[in-house]
């Protein structure tokens, strides 16, 4: 597994603690996670991505920045399944 891999596996991850955070009303949790999948994108070299996932991590920022927590958890979750697939579809 290369490390960019290991990065997008590990975003899919915070992201997936975000939506169970939100969806548990754990809100402070689910912010804390948002902020280490903000930082978790600086660790990924995206030139070397395929361009739809570089469109999903631009605009993760705005996804996690949304006012209704719900709809954050929701888009979380679906961000989550597509690193996730990547990852296991690129090695």
């Amino acid at each position: 597994m290369t490390k960019n891999n290991i990065a997008i596996s590990s975003l899919a991850m915070d992201l997936k603690r975000v939506a169970v955070g939100y969806y548990g009303d754990s809100n402070k949790t689910a912010r804390r996670f948002s902020q280490e999948a903000l930082k978790r994108i600086e660790e990924i070299e995206k030139q070397d991505l395929k361009p739809y996932l570089r469109k999903y991590l631009n605009k993760l920022p705005d996804v996690l920045s949304q006012k209704d927590e719900k709809k954050i958890a929701e888009d979380a979750l679906m961000y989550s399944t597509i690193f996730q697939n990547y990852v296991l579809h690129s090695s």
